[in-house]
């Protein structure tokens, strides 16, 4: 079964999201070709104890390398979905996906439990662990939007975004170190970003949430989709030994 989530941390986050002026967050999230971001947003008492579920989740990364493109580490949705809590608290928040919906303007859901990229923990932890520039292209029917949260930043990686990728005329540059609680969100069709390259003795790990408003998929794009997590990201015997428990609310 699906571990319980935790009251006090939601409860935080609810104050927390309760403090923002919504308004100008959209507004600055739709100036930005619909991405925004804050700095150090969740106070210590939302982010510590994620940070514990990052330690106790380093035995389950599954490490993955494709040259010239990505080399890390990750810890899917199905092993988070039973040992992380904290994390699970923030995934599920009814306030953490009103904030969601409103600042894109989009009827936004979680993923469906079969996606191992609804919520995940990305480790860089080896010398040159790095992602390259990339959009978050979605196989969903609908859009799919991204939530970037900074957990561990011990290292001079950056998370590079890009807005108007193919307009010199408007596109504009932000570079950003992911410190703990720091939020970044995005539509992942319409951010060009990427992940500096680890130096030594460094770490980085971030928590990225997926949301989406059109949950259905082709078989034939799931199974294409499934294959890509396999083999870029949690492992086969992670994406296709998987549980599927029914969603909590």
């Amino acid at each position: 079964m699906p571990t319980a989530l935790l009251p006090p941390v939601a409860d935080e986050i609810a104050r927390t999201l309760a403090s923002l002026d919504l308004g100008t967050v959209r507004a600055t999230y739709l100036a930005q070709n619909e991405f925004v971001y804050f700095e150090r947003l969740f106070p210590d008492s939302v982010i510590a104890p994620m940070v514990e579920e990052v330690r106790q989740q380093r035995a389950a990364v599954n490490r993955n390398y494709l040259p010239g493109h990505k080399k890390g580490g990750s810890v899917s949705y199905y092993t988070l979905r039973e040992h992380a809590p904290a994390i699970l608290t923030l995934y599920r928040s009814g306030a953490f996906l009103d904030f969601v919906r409103t600042v894109t303007g989009a009827p936004a859901d979680r993923c469906p439990e079969n996606d191992p990229h609804s919520c995940a923990l990305y480790y860089y932890t080896e010398p040159g662990d790095h992602m390259g520039f990339h959009f978050d292209t979605s196989y969903y029917k609908g859009a799919r939007y991204t939530v970037l949260v900074g957990l561990v930043e011990r290292s001079s990686s950056r998370l590079v975004c890009q807005i108007h990728k193919d307009d010199p005329a408007r596109r504009r540059e932000f570079t950003i170190a992911t410190e703990p609680g720091t939020l970044v969100l995005f539509n992942g069709d319409t951010l060009w970003h990427k992940i500096t390259p680890l130096g030594e003795d460094e770490e980085r790990v971030s928590l990225t949430l997926e949301y989406v408003t059109d949950p259905g998929m082709h078989p034939a794009k799931r199974f294409i989709s499934n294959m890509k997590d396999a083999v870029l990201y949690f492992g086969f015997r992670s994406v296709f030994a998987r549980r599927h428990p029914e969603r909590t609310t």
